[in-house]
Protein backbone atom coordinates (compact mmCIF):
# COMPACT_ATOMS: atom_id res chain seq x y z
CA UNK A 1 0.00 0.00 0.00
CA UNK A 2 1.75 3.02 -1.20
CA UNK A 3 0.47 6.41 0.98
CA UNK A 4 2.29 9.39 1.50
CA UNK A 5 3.23 9.87 5.56
CA UNK A 6 1.10 13.44 5.01
CA UNK A 7 -2.10 11.99 4.47
CA UNK A 8 -1.95 9.38 7.24
CA UNK A 9 -4.91 9.79 9.59
CA UNK A 10 -3.54 12.69 12.33
CA UNK A 11 -4.29 10.63 14.93
CA UNK A 12 -2.56 7.47 13.59
CA UNK A 13 0.60 9.68 12.89
CA UNK A 14 1.12 10.66 15.76
CA UNK A 15 0.96 7.29 17.28
CA UNK A 16 3.33 5.92 14.94
CA UNK A 17 6.01 8.76 16.25
CA UNK A 18 5.38 7.59 19.60
CA UNK A 19 5.65 4.21 19.56
CA UNK A 20 8.91 4.56 16.93
CA UNK A 21 10.63 6.85 18.91
CA UNK A 22 10.20 4.48 21.64
CA UNK A 23 12.11 1.72 19.67
CA UNK A 24 14.75 3.56 17.89
CA UNK A 25 17.09 6.02 18.87
CA UNK A 26 16.18 9.68 18.10
CA UNK A 27 18.76 12.70 17.48
CA UNK A 28 17.62 15.84 19.17
CA UNK A 29 16.07 16.91 15.84
CA UNK A 30 13.81 14.17 15.29
CA UNK A 31 13.34 14.49 19.33
CA UNK A 32 12.00 18.27 18.27
CA UNK A 33 9.78 17.50 15.55
CA UNK A 34 8.21 14.97 17.48
CA UNK A 35 7.44 18.01 20.57
CA UNK A 36 6.48 20.28 17.28
CA UNK A 37 3.77 17.71 15.81
CA UNK A 38 2.35 17.57 19.07
CA UNK A 39 0.83 21.35 18.37
CA UNK A 40 -1.59 19.50 15.77
CA UNK A 41 -3.19 17.32 18.78
CA UNK A 42 -5.50 20.51 18.85
CA UNK A 43 -5.28 21.61 14.95
CA UNK A 44 -8.12 22.12 12.28
CA UNK A 45 -7.98 21.29 8.70
CA UNK A 46 -8.13 24.37 6.51
CA UNK A 47 -10.03 23.42 3.47
CA UNK A 48 -8.75 24.47 -0.02
CA UNK A 49 -10.47 26.88 -2.57
CA UNK A 50 -13.03 27.51 0.35
CA UNK A 51 -13.24 30.70 2.84
CA UNK A 52 -13.64 29.92 6.34
CA UNK A 53 -14.41 32.51 9.02
CA UNK A 54 -12.34 31.96 12.32
CA UNK A 55 -13.38 33.22 15.27
CA UNK A 56 -10.54 33.99 17.99
CA UNK A 57 -10.57 34.55 21.79
CA UNK A 58 -8.56 36.84 23.32
CA UNK A 59 -4.83 35.53 24.27
CA UNK A 60 -5.83 31.76 23.02
CA UNK A 61 -4.06 30.90 19.49
CA UNK A 62 -5.91 29.01 17.30
CA UNK A 63 -4.32 26.42 14.89
CA UNK A 64 -5.11 24.94 11.14
CA UNK A 65 -3.23 22.79 8.80
CA UNK A 66 -2.86 21.81 5.73
CA UNK A 67 -1.14 19.96 2.77
CA UNK A 68 -0.71 19.23 -0.57
CA UNK A 69 -2.57 16.24 -2.47
CA UNK A 70 0.28 13.32 -3.13
CA UNK A 71 1.63 12.61 -5.91
CA UNK A 72 2.44 16.62 -6.43
CA UNK A 73 6.22 17.69 -5.97
CA UNK A 74 6.09 21.05 -5.54
CA UNK A 75 2.73 23.58 -6.35
CA UNK A 76 2.54 27.15 -5.87
CA UNK A 77 -0.27 27.85 -2.57
CA UNK A 78 -2.18 31.31 -1.33
CA UNK A 79 -3.17 32.12 1.76
CA UNK A 80 -5.03 35.41 2.63
CA UNK A 81 -5.97 36.53 5.66
CA UNK A 82 -8.80 39.40 6.26
CA UNK A 83 -8.79 40.75 9.78
CA UNK A 84 -12.45 41.93 10.50
CA UNK A 85 -11.81 44.44 13.76
CA UNK A 86 -8.55 44.57 15.81
CA UNK A 87 -5.08 43.63 14.69
CA UNK A 88 -3.71 39.78 14.75
CA UNK A 89 -1.07 38.47 14.46
CA UNK A 90 -0.25 34.98 12.58
CA UNK A 91 2.14 32.88 10.91
CA UNK A 92 2.64 29.90 8.94
CA UNK A 93 4.98 27.20 9.76
CA UNK A 94 6.42 24.27 7.97
CA UNK A 95 6.89 20.93 9.13
CA UNK A 96 9.45 18.98 6.90
CA UNK A 97 10.03 14.95 7.40
CA UNK A 98 13.55 14.61 8.53
CA UNK A 99 15.77 11.85 6.65
CA UNK A 100 15.19 8.44 8.24
CA UNK A 101 11.88 9.61 10.57
CA UNK A 102 10.18 6.83 11.53
CA UNK A 103 7.44 5.88 9.10
CA UNK A 104 9.32 7.37 6.01
CA UNK A 105 11.10 4.58 3.75
CA UNK A 106 14.53 5.30 2.57
CA UNK A 107 15.50 3.94 -0.79
CA UNK A 108 17.32 0.31 -0.75
CA UNK A 109 15.57 -0.56 2.79
CA UNK A 110 12.74 -2.84 3.51
CA UNK A 111 12.63 -2.71 7.35
CA UNK A 112 10.52 0.86 7.48
CA UNK A 113 11.41 0.71 11.53
CA UNK A 114 14.80 0.33 10.77
CA UNK A 115 16.77 3.90 10.95
CA UNK A 116 20.33 4.51 10.45
CA UNK A 117 22.18 6.28 12.75
CA UNK A 118 25.04 7.80 10.45
CA UNK A 119 22.08 10.01 9.00
CA UNK A 120 21.75 13.20 10.37
CA UNK A 121 18.39 15.11 10.50
CA UNK A 122 18.59 18.46 9.45
CA UNK A 123 16.35 21.42 10.66
CA UNK A 124 12.40 20.19 10.37
CA UNK A 125 10.04 22.85 11.45
CA UNK A 126 10.81 26.65 9.71
CA UNK A 127 8.72 29.84 10.14
CA UNK A 128 8.19 31.06 6.51
CA UNK A 129 6.25 33.95 7.01
CA UNK A 130 4.70 35.80 10.07
CA UNK A 131 2.56 39.54 10.16
CA UNK A 132 0.81 41.74 12.56
CA UNK A 133 -1.71 43.84 12.11
CA UNK A 134 -5.28 44.80 10.25
CA UNK A 135 -4.69 44.93 7.21
CA UNK A 136 -5.63 42.24 4.81
CA UNK A 137 -2.38 40.34 3.94
CA UNK A 138 -2.09 37.65 0.87
CA UNK A 139 1.10 34.85 1.50
CA UNK A 140 2.18 33.07 -1.83
CA UNK A 141 4.49 30.45 -1.89
CA UNK A 142 5.65 26.89 -3.42
CA UNK A 143 4.64 23.75 -1.03
CA UNK A 144 6.21 20.42 -1.44
CA UNK A 145 4.81 17.27 -1.12
CA UNK A 146 7.07 16.24 2.16
CA UNK A 147 5.66 19.22 4.32
CA UNK A 148 2.85 19.55 6.16
CA UNK A 149 1.58 23.45 6.73
CA UNK A 150 0.52 25.03 10.24
CA UNK A 151 -1.33 28.19 10.46
CA UNK A 152 -1.53 30.14 14.18
CA UNK A 153 -3.64 33.21 14.57
CA UNK A 154 -3.51 35.07 17.75
CA UNK A 155 -5.49 38.27 18.93
CA UNK A 156 -3.88 40.12 22.09
CA UNK A 157 -6.65 42.42 21.86
CA UNK A 158 -10.03 41.22 22.59
CA UNK A 159 -12.47 38.50 20.71
CA UNK A 160 -12.43 38.73 17.13
CA UNK A 161 -13.12 36.92 14.21
CA UNK A 162 -11.23 36.81 10.90
CA UNK A 163 -11.66 35.26 7.53
CA UNK A 164 -9.07 32.69 5.55
CA UNK A 165 -8.59 31.56 1.89
CA UNK A 166 -6.26 28.69 1.09
CA UNK A 167 -6.06 27.88 -2.69
CA UNK A 168 -3.49 25.44 -4.23
CA UNK A 169 -5.37 26.12 -7.52
CA UNK A 170 -3.86 29.73 -9.25
CA UNK A 171 -4.89 28.94 -12.68
CA UNK A 172 -8.71 28.66 -12.21
CA UNK A 173 -9.25 32.48 -11.38
CA UNK A 174 -9.83 34.16 -7.61
CA UNK A 175 -12.24 34.27 -5.36
CA UNK A 176 -11.87 37.96 -4.25
CA UNK A 177 -12.23 39.98 -7.40
CA UNK A 178 -8.79 41.93 -8.54
CA UNK A 179 -7.30 45.56 -7.84
CA UNK A 180 -6.27 47.65 -10.40
CA UNK A 181 -2.30 48.38 -9.98
CA UNK A 182 -2.85 51.75 -8.95
CA UNK A 183 -5.84 50.90 -5.86
CA UNK A 184 -6.27 54.36 -5.18
CA UNK A 185 -9.73 56.68 -4.50
CA UNK A 186 -9.42 60.03 -6.28
CA UNK A 187 -10.97 63.36 -5.02
CA UNK A 188 -11.98 64.87 -7.97
CA UNK A 189 -14.25 67.67 -6.75
CA UNK A 190 -15.47 69.15 -3.91
CA UNK A 191 -18.88 70.92 -2.43
CA UNK A 192 -20.40 72.41 0.12
CA UNK A 193 -22.81 69.59 0.29
CA UNK A 194 -21.22 67.06 -2.36
CA UNK A 195 -17.76 64.90 -2.93
CA UNK A 196 -17.03 63.99 -6.12
CA UNK A 197 -14.99 60.28 -6.19
CA UNK A 198 -13.43 58.18 -8.95
CA UNK A 199 -11.10 55.41 -9.62
CA UNK A 200 -9.70 53.07 -11.68
CA UNK A 201 -12.05 50.14 -13.11
CA UNK A 202 -10.85 46.68 -11.86
CA UNK A 203 -9.78 43.94 -13.97
CA UNK A 204 -12.77 41.38 -12.54
CA UNK A 205 -15.12 44.30 -14.09
CA UNK A 206 -14.45 43.56 -17.60
CA UNK A 207 -14.10 40.23 -17.51
CA UNK A 208 -17.02 39.24 -15.35
CA UNK A 209 -19.19 42.59 -15.83
CA UNK A 210 -22.71 40.91 -14.74
CA UNK A 211 -20.84 39.64 -11.64
CA UNK A 212 -19.32 42.32 -10.12
CA UNK A 213 -20.28 45.83 -8.61
CA UNK A 214 -18.82 48.74 -6.96
CA UNK A 215 -19.81 49.54 -3.32
CA UNK A 216 -19.16 52.81 -1.14
CA UNK A 217 -19.06 53.23 2.31
CA UNK A 218 -18.91 56.92 3.63
CA UNK A 219 -18.53 57.94 7.57
CA UNK A 220 -17.08 60.19 9.46
CA UNK A 221 -14.69 58.36 11.57
CA UNK A 222 -12.29 56.25 9.62
CA UNK A 223 -11.21 54.12 6.61
CA UNK A 224 -12.16 50.38 6.72
CA UNK A 225 -9.18 48.12 5.25
CA UNK A 226 -11.98 45.46 4.58
CA UNK A 227 -15.57 44.82 4.09
CA UNK A 228 -15.86 42.58 6.99
CA UNK A 229 -14.04 45.20 9.22
CA UNK A 230 -16.58 48.20 8.13
CA UNK A 231 -19.41 45.49 8.32
CA UNK A 232 -18.20 44.52 12.42
CA UNK A 233 -17.32 48.41 13.37
CA UNK A 234 -21.21 49.10 12.29
CA UNK A 235 -22.55 46.54 14.50
CA UNK A 236 -20.33 46.89 17.16
CA UNK A 237 -21.97 50.25 17.34
CA UNK A 238 -25.55 48.65 18.59
CA UNK A 239 -26.62 47.96 15.03
CA UNK A 240 -27.87 44.92 13.40
CA UNK A 241 -26.57 45.00 10.06
CA UNK A 242 -27.40 42.89 6.85
CA UNK A 243 -24.44 39.92 6.13
CA UNK A 244 -23.27 41.20 3.03
CA UNK A 245 -23.70 44.23 1.72
CA UNK A 246 -23.79 43.90 -1.56
CA UNK A 247 -26.14 41.19 -1.99
CA UNK A 248 -28.49 41.96 1.47
CA UNK A 249 -30.03 45.24 0.89
CA UNK A 250 -33.16 44.48 0.45
CA UNK A 251 -36.23 46.33 2.74
CA UNK A 252 -37.13 43.64 4.92
CA UNK A 253 -33.94 43.65 6.33
CA UNK A 254 -33.76 47.29 7.50
CA UNK A 255 -33.81 48.03 10.98
CA UNK A 256 -35.76 51.32 12.79
CA UNK A 257 -31.99 52.77 12.17
CA UNK A 258 -31.80 52.15 8.74
CA UNK A 259 -33.11 54.30 5.78
CA UNK A 260 -33.31 52.61 1.93
CA UNK A 261 -32.70 55.01 -0.62
CA UNK A 262 -33.47 53.63 -4.43
CA UNK A 263 -32.89 55.83 -7.20
CA UNK A 264 -31.43 55.89 -11.03
CA UNK A 265 -30.42 52.03 -10.76
CA UNK A 266 -28.60 52.80 -7.19
CA UNK A 267 -29.16 51.42 -3.71
CA UNK A 268 -28.50 53.44 -0.88
CA UNK A 269 -28.10 52.49 3.22
CA UNK A 270 -27.80 54.83 5.17
CA UNK A 271 -27.08 53.79 9.10
CA UNK A 272 -27.83 55.93 11.78
CA UNK A 273 -25.30 55.07 14.26
CA UNK A 274 -23.74 57.00 17.30
CA UNK A 275 -20.47 58.64 15.71
CA UNK A 276 -22.74 59.97 13.09
CA UNK A 277 -24.20 58.40 9.52
CA UNK A 278 -22.60 55.46 7.82
CA UNK A 279 -23.63 55.12 4.24
CA UNK A 280 -23.50 52.33 1.86
CA UNK A 281 -23.86 53.00 -1.79
CA UNK A 282 -23.79 50.00 -4.48
CA UNK A 283 -23.57 51.73 -8.02
CA UNK A 284 -23.21 48.88 -10.01
CA UNK A 285 -19.65 49.25 -12.41
CA UNK A 286 -19.55 52.47 -12.70
CA UNK A 287 -16.66 54.16 -11.54
CA UNK A 288 -17.09 57.73 -10.99
CA UNK A 289 -19.83 58.39 -8.25
CA UNK A 290 -20.50 61.78 -6.26
CA UNK A 291 -21.76 61.39 -2.80
CA UNK A 292 -25.04 63.95 -2.48
CA UNK A 293 -26.57 65.34 0.87
CA UNK A 294 -23.12 65.39 2.78
CA UNK A 295 -23.04 68.19 5.76
CA UNK A 296 -20.75 71.81 5.11
CA UNK A 297 -17.40 71.42 6.89
CA UNK A 298 -17.56 67.86 8.21
CA UNK A 299 -14.87 65.53 7.33
CA UNK A 300 -15.61 61.91 5.83
CA UNK A 301 -14.14 58.74 5.17
CA UNK A 302 -14.55 56.69 1.44
CA UNK A 303 -14.18 52.98 1.20
CA UNK A 304 -15.17 51.75 -1.98
CA UNK A 305 -15.18 47.60 -2.46
CA UNK A 306 -15.13 45.30 -5.52
CA UNK A 307 -17.40 42.71 -4.95
CA UNK A 308 -18.36 39.50 -6.21
CA UNK A 309 -22.16 39.20 -6.62
CA UNK A 310 -21.73 34.99 -7.11
CA UNK A 311 -19.10 34.04 -4.31
CA UNK A 312 -19.67 37.45 -1.60
CA UNK A 313 -16.03 37.99 -1.62
CA UNK A 314 -14.86 41.44 -1.65
CA UNK A 315 -11.70 43.43 -2.22
CA UNK A 316 -10.85 47.33 -0.44
CA UNK A 317 -9.49 49.73 -2.74
CA UNK A 318 -6.90 52.52 -0.54
CA UNK A 319 -9.51 54.49 1.24
CA UNK A 320 -9.04 58.59 1.29
CA UNK A 321 -11.38 61.02 2.96
CA UNK A 322 -12.26 64.83 1.77
CA UNK A 323 -13.61 67.66 4.32
CA UNK A 324 -16.53 69.71 2.82
CA UNK A 325 -16.65 73.32 2.07
CA UNK A 326 -17.94 75.35 4.38
CA UNK A 327 -21.57 76.38 4.49
CA UNK A 328 -21.38 80.55 2.96
CA UNK A 329 -22.74 83.14 5.67
CA UNK A 330 -26.83 82.82 4.45
CA UNK A 331 -28.14 85.72 2.57
CA UNK A 332 -30.38 88.00 4.32
CA UNK A 333 -32.85 89.79 1.70
CA UNK A 334 -33.91 93.48 3.74
CA UNK A 335 -37.52 93.79 3.82
CA UNK A 336 -38.58 97.46 3.27
CA UNK A 337 -41.69 99.29 4.31
CA UNK A 338 -44.55 98.15 2.83
CA UNK A 339 -43.00 95.93 0.22
CA UNK A 340 -43.85 92.54 -0.35
CA UNK A 341 -41.54 89.74 -0.75
CA UNK A 342 -42.37 86.25 -2.18
CA UNK A 343 -39.85 83.59 -0.95
CA UNK A 344 -39.71 79.88 -1.70
CA UNK A 345 -38.29 77.35 0.40
CA UNK A 346 -36.50 74.18 -0.64
CA UNK A 347 -37.98 71.50 1.65
CA UNK A 348 -34.93 68.76 0.84
CA UNK A 349 -32.52 71.38 2.81
CA UNK A 350 -34.37 72.42 5.25
CA UNK A 351 -32.40 75.44 5.69
CA UNK A 352 -33.35 79.14 7.04
CA UNK A 353 -34.55 82.02 4.52
CA UNK A 354 -33.84 85.15 6.43
CA UNK A 355 -35.09 88.13 5.86
CA UNK A 356 -33.67 91.76 7.98
CA UNK A 357 -35.81 94.72 8.77
CA UNK A 358 -34.98 97.58 10.43
CA UNK A 359 -37.95 99.71 12.66
CA UNK A 360 -38.05 103.46 11.82
CA UNK A 361 -41.52 103.37 14.43
CA UNK A 362 -42.20 101.97 17.87
CA UNK A 363 -44.68 99.41 16.40
CA UNK A 364 -44.09 97.02 13.58
CA UNK A 365 -46.40 95.04 11.67
CA UNK A 366 -45.89 91.51 9.67
CA UNK A 367 -48.04 90.06 7.57
CA UNK A 368 -47.85 86.33 6.56
CA UNK A 369 -49.40 84.72 3.73
CA UNK A 370 -48.79 80.99 3.18
CA UNK A 371 -49.15 80.36 -0.46
CA UNK A 372 -48.23 76.51 -0.46
CA UNK A 373 -46.37 73.56 2.07
CA UNK A 374 -45.94 74.21 5.93
CA UNK A 375 -43.48 76.76 6.86
CA UNK A 376 -42.33 78.34 10.40
CA UNK A 377 -41.27 81.49 11.02
CA UNK A 378 -39.22 82.64 13.67
CA UNK A 379 -38.60 86.35 14.21
CA UNK A 380 -35.69 88.20 16.75
CA UNK A 381 -35.80 91.61 17.60
CA UNK A 382 -31.53 92.44 18.23
CA UNK A 383 -30.79 88.98 18.92
CA UNK A 384 -33.69 87.65 21.20
CA UNK A 385 -36.73 85.82 20.31
CA UNK A 386 -40.26 87.82 19.95
CA UNK A 387 -41.99 85.17 18.22
CA UNK A 388 -41.92 81.43 16.98
CA UNK A 389 -44.46 79.88 15.78
CA UNK A 390 -46.08 77.77 12.25
CA UNK A 391 -47.96 79.62 9.73
CA UNK A 392 -51.24 78.99 8.44
CA UNK A 393 -53.22 80.50 5.85
CA UNK A 394 -52.76 84.64 6.25
CA UNK A 395 -51.29 85.71 9.52
CA UNK A 396 -50.79 89.00 11.25
CA UNK A 397 -47.81 89.96 13.67
CA UNK A 398 -47.74 92.74 15.44
CA UNK A 399 -44.58 93.98 17.51
CA UNK A 400 -43.79 97.03 19.79
CA UNK A 401 -40.39 97.85 20.45
CA UNK A 402 -37.95 101.24 19.55
CA UNK A 403 -37.23 102.82 17.09
CA UNK A 404 -34.10 101.58 15.09
CA UNK A 405 -34.69 98.14 16.11
CA UNK A 406 -33.44 95.19 14.29
CA UNK A 407 -36.11 92.53 13.34
CA UNK A 408 -34.85 89.29 11.95
CA UNK A 409 -37.01 86.81 10.43
CA UNK A 410 -35.91 83.32 9.53
CA UNK A 411 -38.66 81.43 7.02
CA UNK A 412 -38.17 77.58 7.13
CA UNK A 413 -40.11 74.58 5.52
CA UNK A 414 -41.04 72.07 7.65
CA UNK A 415 -42.01 69.36 5.04
CA UNK A 416 -39.98 67.93 2.01
CA UNK A 417 -41.85 69.49 -0.40
CA UNK A 418 -41.65 73.40 -1.75
CA UNK A 419 -43.09 75.98 0.33
CA UNK A 420 -43.73 79.29 -0.69
CA UNK A 421 -45.13 82.47 1.76
CA UNK A 422 -45.73 86.10 0.87
CA UNK A 423 -44.20 88.36 3.44
CA UNK A 424 -44.67 92.58 4.64
CA UNK A 425 -43.36 94.34 7.12
CA UNK A 426 -44.53 98.14 7.60
CA UNK A 427 -45.24 100.62 10.48
CA UNK A 428 -48.82 100.00 12.42
CA UNK A 429 -50.39 102.42 10.54
CA UNK A 430 -49.39 101.69 6.96
CA UNK A 431 -52.16 101.27 4.73
CA UNK A 432 -53.14 97.04 4.95
CA UNK A 433 -51.82 95.01 2.35
CA UNK A 434 -54.42 92.33 2.35
CA UNK A 435 -58.47 92.77 2.75
CA UNK A 436 -60.39 92.36 6.15
CA UNK A 437 -60.77 88.44 6.10
CA UNK A 438 -64.01 86.48 7.87
CA UNK A 439 -63.62 84.33 10.52
CA UNK A 440 -63.34 81.28 7.95
CA UNK A 441 -61.90 80.81 4.43
CA UNK A 442 -63.96 77.62 3.92
CA UNK A 443 -66.23 77.17 0.66
CA UNK A 444 -69.62 75.09 1.48
CA UNK A 445 -71.64 73.21 -0.49
CA UNK A 446 -75.32 71.95 0.41
CA UNK A 447 -75.71 68.65 -1.04
CA UNK A 448 -79.65 68.80 -1.20
CA UNK A 449 -79.53 71.49 -3.97
CA UNK A 450 -77.00 69.50 -5.98
CA UNK A 451 -78.51 68.45 -9.47
CA UNK A 452 -77.40 66.91 -12.45
CA UNK A 453 -76.88 70.15 -13.65
CA UNK A 454 -75.93 72.70 -11.25
CA UNK A 455 -74.07 73.28 -7.69
CA UNK A 456 -74.83 75.67 -4.68
CA UNK A 457 -71.92 77.14 -2.66
CA UNK A 458 -71.79 80.10 -0.17
CA UNK A 459 -68.89 81.59 1.94
CA UNK A 460 -68.56 83.66 4.29
CA UNK A 461 -68.00 87.70 3.29
CA UNK A 462 -66.97 91.00 5.73
CA UNK A 463 -68.27 94.34 7.19
CA UNK A 464 -66.07 95.79 4.35
CA UNK A 465 -67.39 96.10 0.83
CA UNK A 466 -65.11 93.68 -1.20
CA UNK A 467 -64.81 91.95 -4.62
CA UNK A 468 -65.56 88.39 -4.77
CA UNK A 469 -64.76 86.02 -8.10
CA UNK A 470 -66.13 82.49 -8.52
CA UNK A 471 -64.02 79.92 -10.18
CA UNK A 472 -64.83 76.34 -11.45
CA UNK A 473 -62.72 73.56 -13.05
CA UNK A 474 -63.70 70.23 -14.06
CA UNK A 475 -61.42 67.66 -12.84
CA UNK A 476 -61.42 63.58 -12.66
CA UNK A 477 -61.43 61.72 -9.68
CA UNK A 478 -57.72 60.94 -9.57
CA UNK A 479 -56.78 64.46 -9.86
CA UNK A 480 -58.51 65.55 -6.46
CA UNK A 481 -55.70 65.07 -4.24
CA UNK A 482 -53.28 66.81 -6.03
CA UNK A 483 -54.82 69.42 -7.18
CA UNK A 484 -55.87 70.11 -3.43
CA UNK A 485 -52.21 69.59 -2.07
CA UNK A 486 -50.48 72.09 -5.53
CA UNK A 487 -52.99 74.71 -5.18
CA UNK A 488 -50.91 77.99 -4.56
CA UNK A 489 -52.61 79.65 -2.36
CA UNK A 490 -51.37 82.92 -3.05
CA UNK A 491 -51.85 83.20 -6.94
CA UNK A 492 -54.72 85.12 -8.19
CA UNK A 493 -57.13 84.67 -11.31
CA UNK A 494 -54.29 85.73 -13.49
CA UNK A 495 -53.52 82.11 -13.13
CA UNK A 496 -56.60 80.88 -14.53
CA UNK A 497 -58.14 79.98 -17.26
CA UNK A 498 -61.00 82.67 -18.65
CA UNK A 499 -63.31 79.87 -19.28
CA UNK A 500 -63.35 78.87 -16.13
CA UNK A 501 -64.25 82.33 -14.85
CA UNK A 502 -67.41 81.84 -13.57
CA UNK A 503 -68.61 85.45 -12.06
CA UNK A 504 -67.38 88.29 -9.95
CA UNK A 505 -69.61 90.00 -7.23
CA UNK A 506 -69.70 93.04 -4.54
CA UNK A 507 -71.49 92.25 -1.22
CA UNK A 508 -70.59 92.93 2.72
CA UNK A 509 -72.90 93.31 5.87
CA UNK A 510 -72.24 95.15 9.41
CA UNK A 511 -73.87 92.08 11.12
CA UNK A 512 -71.29 89.35 10.53
CA UNK A 513 -74.23 86.87 11.43
CA UNK A 514 -75.31 87.63 8.19
CA UNK A 515 -72.06 88.38 6.12
CA UNK A 516 -73.12 85.10 3.77
CA UNK A 517 -73.79 85.14 0.30
CA UNK A 518 -74.63 82.11 -1.78
CA UNK A 519 -74.07 81.37 -5.94
CA UNK A 520 -75.83 78.61 -7.65
CA UNK A 521 -73.58 77.16 -10.89
CA UNK A 522 -75.31 76.27 -13.51
CA UNK A 523 -74.46 74.71 -16.46
CA UNK A 524 -72.54 71.58 -15.71
CA UNK A 525 -72.03 68.16 -16.71
CA UNK A 526 -73.73 65.01 -14.50
CA UNK A 527 -72.01 62.74 -12.57
CA UNK A 528 -68.71 64.73 -12.59
CA UNK A 529 -65.91 66.40 -10.31
CA UNK A 530 -65.75 70.15 -9.88
CA UNK A 531 -63.28 72.34 -8.16
CA UNK A 532 -64.14 75.69 -7.32
CA UNK A 533 -62.06 78.81 -5.73
CA UNK A 534 -63.47 81.86 -4.59
CA UNK A 535 -60.70 84.98 -4.65
CA UNK A 536 -60.90 87.42 -2.24
CA UNK A 537 -60.23 91.40 -3.40
CA UNK A 538 -59.27 94.34 -0.81
CA UNK A 539 -58.38 97.78 -1.49
CA UNK A 540 -54.82 97.27 -2.45
CA UNK A 541 -55.96 94.29 -5.58
CA UNK A 542 -54.16 91.79 -3.82
CA UNK A 543 -56.27 88.49 -3.70
CA UNK A 544 -56.84 86.41 -1.04
CA UNK A 545 -57.61 82.41 -2.28
CA UNK A 546 -60.66 80.70 0.24
CA UNK A 547 -60.38 77.01 0.41
CA UNK A 548 -60.70 75.13 -3.01
CA UNK A 549 -63.89 72.69 -2.42
CA UNK A 550 -64.32 69.74 -4.81
CA UNK A 551 -68.00 68.77 -5.64
CA UNK A 552 -69.73 66.39 -7.78
CA UNK A 553 -72.88 66.74 -9.54
CA UNK A 554 -75.52 64.03 -9.25
CA UNK A 555 -74.92 61.44 -11.53
CA UNK A 556 -79.17 60.86 -11.74
CA UNK A 557 -81.77 63.45 -11.13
Amino acid sequence: LKMSWLYLPLHLLMATCLCHSIKSPTTSSQQSFKTDLSNFYHSLILADGKETTVHLLKDIPKRYYFALEEGRLLAPFSITVTPCDVPIEWSILAYKSPPGFPGKATPGDHNTQEVSKSQKAPSMVSTIFNYKGNSVETYMGMSSHSALYLLEFLSTERDTHITVYLTTDTTSGHLYPELPTDPRIDVIGIGHTTVTLTWKHSPSVLQHRENIQYCLLVNEKHNYKSLCAAETAIRSSGMKLPPTLALSLSPYLLEPQQVMILSNSELSIINKVSSGEVRQVCMGTRNTYTVPNLSPSTQYYFDVFIVNLLTNASAAYTGTFARTLEEPEPKVTELKDGKVIHVVLDGKKQKFYSLQYQARHKKIHFTFQLCQGQIRVHITRNGKTVASENLSGLRYLSLKGKMLDTYLVQLRSTEESNSSVKVQASPHFHKPLFPLLPESLKIKSFSKLRTCRSVTIAWLGTQEESKYCVYRKRIEEDQIWRELQSADRCSGPESRHKSEKVLCKYFYDLNLQRAVTTETIKGLQAGTFYLFDVYLFGPSGIPVRYHSKVVKTRKKC
